[in-house]
């Protein structure tokens, strides 16, 4: 097998967009805490933005998981691909919660 280029983290690779999306979910993870633990007045619209960052992040998550799970299936690596797809529906899942709590806080909001 010949050496791999570029940095990895175990088997991920590190690119600008994982680290885009790594320091989106951590900065709208932490200002979910943040609004929660310290802002008093008008949390809903806060905690709608942050969850719709958040909701975002999984979305690419679970796109990322299933063009991963493309090129595993196509390699013919099924524990790979099967753990690609289990991932990936479980952030595809995260995701739609986020957005429903977005949509929700918006309607809310603007009652």
């Amino acid at each position: 097998m010949p050496p791999r280029r570029g940095l990895y983290l175990g088997p991920l690779r590190i690119t600008p967009a994982v680290v885009l999306v790594a320091i989106a979910l951590l900065g709208s993870a932490g200002f979910i805490l943040y609004v929660v633990f310290r802002i008093e007045d008008e949390q809903i619209p806060l905690l709608g933005a942050g969850f719709g960052v958040l909701g975002a992040c999984f979305a690419v998550i679970a796109i990322g998981s299933l063009i991963e799970m493309w090129r595993a299936a196509s390699r013919a690596s099924a524990g790979r691909a099967l753990g690609l797809a289990i991932i990936g529906g479980v952030a595809a899942l995260v995701a739609i919660g986020c957005f429903t709590f977005t949509a929700l806080a918006t309607m809310v909001w603007n009652t």
